[in-house]
């Protein structure tokens, strides 16, 4: 934790000049040109946020239909709870007439369900919070994606600085190419090493391929996840001043939202209990054809039906809930390791990457003034072509793991946040 605390104070200096570096890698996407036909592109967009971006993917995404669905399941269960009915009610009507065709018998009557005592407390309850689920359901949706944003925009950013860096390399792999050639010409360096350096080139052709090939693979992930071919010109982010995981995460508020929807429908599902109470209300009707005295009567009536002994009915549909209560429960605790795993994963790695950053900066510096002096011998004749292509090539790798690392601690700032729950 010292570590990180150092590192929010530190952080901002370090960095200074690479977000210079950042932008001018983001704004140059359009303009590179490529090894291979195919071409992935995208472009940098300096309107572009990246909460924007969250938003337009959050829009196109796949859960977006589920979480829809959700909120039309809550809204179904208010419109239950708010009626006045346990259930439909029934009209029935029934006719009998006598073989002799004097006495002529209609029934007609009503039939309501009643909702048991504080049933309809409970399903008005079970409403509310599944109204509330599919809101915190909502939120969990974007922080995932916004994770998977991410992830995918800093990966462009890494298999950009590769391309870019492996372009240079061959470049300067080009330009020795041309030296060697002509002190060969001149007879100061013998074919050999006319032939190594062209050997050189080749490979560096290889790996600019190999770079260009990731960064395509990486663009394609990105206009996968996001489904744009546009990027934000800027997606730093500032690390969160969370150091834990609070209880406001949207994973831990979306699943506690669903284990207090579950409890909720249990508690109704055992409300039922032997089912609902039913009132009939009807009339009858007599109608003797012989009789002039006396050739009609009604009648009204009223009956109540009360269930008892559905326990062992029940009994299956209530497991079924507490089935599903008890896996959201294990979900929970299995997502508090998950996360604490994950918050401590991107705290290590942010404590990692500061100092490796400042080791690769020196040894950057290092390697650069080793191949000054070794470019300086081999031009005098001091040392041969192999040991300088061996200098050059650890002093172009010093050069990108420096640029890497100045990459990956913002990488490593997004995914802390991601990890704590804080969303761009």
């Amino acid at each position: 934790m010292f570590f990180l605390n150092l590192y929010r104070k530190l952080i901002p200096k370090l960095l200074l000049g690479n977000v210079v570096f950042l932008l001018a890698t983001a704004s140059s996407f359009a303009d590179v040109p490529h090894v291979v036909e195919h071409h992935d592109p995208i472009e940098s967009d300096a309107t572009l946020s990246l909460p924007k971006v969250v938003d337009l993917t959050l829009e196109k995404y796949p859960d977006e239909t589920w979480l829809k669905s959700l909120e039309e399941e809550a809204a179904a269960i208010g419109q239950r709870g708010d009626s006045w009915t346990a259930g439909a009610s029934q009209a029935g009507l029934r006719f009998q007439e006598a073989t002799s065709g004097t006495l002529h018998y209609i029934d007609g009557q009503v039939q309501v369900p009643l909702w048991n005592l504080g049933q309809r407390d409970a399903e008005q309850a079970l409403a509310k919070l599944a109204e509330s689920n599919a809101m915190s359901q909502s939120d969990a949706v974007k922080l995932r994606v916004a994770g998977l944003v991410r992830n995918a925009l800093w990966n462009i950013a890494l298999a950009n600085l590769s391309y870019e860096q492996a372009k240079i390399e061959l470049a300067i792999t080009d330009q020795l190419l041309a030296k060697v050639q002509r002190r060969v010409e001149l007879g100061d360096l013998p074919r050999a090493d006319f032939l190594l350096a062209q050997t050189e080139l080749l490979q560096k052709r290889s790996v600019v391929t190999q770079a260009e090939a990731e960064l395509m693979h990486a663009r394609k992930r990105y206009s996968t996840i996001t489904q744009m071919a546009k990027i934000p010109a800027d997606y730093q982010e500032k690390l969160a001043d969370t150091q834990k995981i609070q209880q406001n995460h949207p994973a831990l508020v979306a699943v506690n939202s669903q284990i207090e929807r579950k409890q909720a429908e249990l508690n109704a599902v055992k409300l039922v209990g032997s089912g609902q109470t039913n009132v009939a209300v009807g009339i009858n009707s007599d109608q003797f054809t012989h009789d002039p005295r006396s050739n009609q009567t009604a009648s009204f009536n009223i009956g109540v039906t009360v269930p008892f002994g559905g326990s062992a009915h029940l009994a299956p549909h209530l497991a079924a809930v507490n089935v599903e209560l008890n896996k959201l429960l294990a979900e929970r605790e299995q997502m508090n390791r998950d996360l604490e795993q994950a918050h401590h994963e991107a705290e290590h790695n942010l404590e990692v990457n500061r100092v490796e950053l400042g080791i690769a900066d020196e040894l950057k510096q290092v390697a650069e003034e080793h191949l000054k002096m070794t470019q300086l011998s081999f031009s005098v004749g001091e040392i041969n072509l192999m040991d300088l292509l061996k200098i050059q090539s650890r002093t172009q790798q010093a050069v990108l793991n420096a640029k890497q690392r100045s990459i990956m601690i913002q990488r490593d700032i997004a995914l802390y946040n991601q990890a704590v729950g804080v969303m761009p």
